[in-house]
C-alpha cells in the first residue's frame, strides 16, 4: 500500500507541476477535510462495531461455561446412575468444544459432535425423575442451567460469520482511495515533505484497516477469542464419580 502511494504521488508530481496544483490548494482542502471527517467517521464506526462484536463473543463463550458448570454441580448431587451419565456429558462436551469445535469455528464452522453431545446433555437432563423436594430443586436448577446452555451455545455459534459484510469493505477501500488521493492535488514545493506526509497517512489508513480486519471474526485473527473459559472449567474440577 505505502509503495504504490508512492509510486502514485511520484507520478503526480511529475507530470503536474507544482504551480497548478497550488492554485487547487484552496479548493481540495475544503473538500478534503469533507472527505477526510467523512471516512474517519466511517472508519471510527467499524472499529466499534467489530470490537463490541469481539467483546460479545468473549462474553458469550464466558457465560456459556457458567452455565456448563452449573449442569455440572448439577450432576453431581443427582442420584446415581443419572448422575454420572449426566456429569461424562458435560465434561465431553467441554473438551469438544475446546479440543474440536474452537479450531473448527476459525473456519467458520461448528462441531456437529458437540451439537449432538448437547442435544443429549438435554435429553438427560430432562428424563430425569425427581423423587423428593431435593430431588425437585435440583431438577429445576439443572433445567435452568441446560436451558441456558443452550442458549448461549446458540449466541456464540451465531457469532461465526464475518462481522463487517462486503459493501461496507467496498465503502472502506474506497474511501481510502479518495482520501489518499486527495493528498495528491495539493502543491507543495518540497516534494520529498509533501511525499512523507501522504505516506503517514496512507500508513495511519492501513494500520486502521489490519486493525478492522483482525477484529472482522471474533474466532480468528491476532484478537480473537479463546477457549479460556472452557478450560478453567475443566481444570479446576473434582475426581469423576
Amino acid at each position: 500500500m505505502l509503495v504504490g502511494t508512492a509510486a502514485c504521488m511520484l507520478l503526480v508530481q511529475r507530470y503536474a507541476s507544482v504551480p497548478a496544483r497550488v492554485n487547487c490548494n484552496d479548493v481540495a482542502g475544503f473538500i478534503f477535510a469533507a472527505v477526510g471527517a467523512f471516512y474517519a467517521v466511517l472508519v471510527a464506526f467499524v472499529v466499534i462495531v467489530v470490537w463490541e462484536n469481539t467483546s460479545t463473543a468473549r462474553a458469550t463463550t464466558f457465560e456459556e461455561a457458567d452455565e456448563l458448570a452449573g449442569v455440572y454441580w448439577m450432576s453431581r448431587q443427582m442420584p446415581l446412575p443419572e448422575g454420572a451419565q449426566l456429569e461424562g456429558l458435560t465434561l465431553s462436551y467441554a473438551h469438544a468444544v475446546v479440543n474440536t469445535e474452537w479450531q473448527q469455528m476459525t473456519g467458520h464452522h461448528s462441531d456437529p459432535a458437540a451439537t449432538a453431545l448437547m442435544y443429549q446433555v438435554r435429553d438427560t437432563a430432562l428424563a430425569f425423575q425427581p423423587n423428593d423436594n431435593r430431588e425437585s430443586t435440583i431438577y429445576q436448577n439443572l433445567v435452568q442451567h441446560v436451558d441456558g446452555l443452550a442458549s448461549k451455545r446458540r449466541a456464540r455459534l451465531n457469532l461465526i460469520a464475518d462481522c463487517v459484510p462486503p459493501l461496507l469493505w467496498a465503502a472502506l477501500i474506497a474511501g481510502a482511495v479518495v482520501t489518499i488521493a486527495f493528498t495528491f492535488l495539493f502543491g507543495l514545493s518540497n516534494t520529498w515533505a509533501h511525499l512523507m506526509m501522504v505516506l503517514s497517512l496512507a500508513g495511519l489508513i492501513g494500520l486502521s484497516l489490519i486493525a478492522i480486519k483482525e477484529m472482522n471474526y471474533p474466532f480468528d485473527g491476532a484478537n480473537s477469542v479463546k477457549s479460556t473459559a472452557f478450560e478453567v472449567f475443566l481444570a479446576r474440577l473434582p475426581p469423576p464419580r
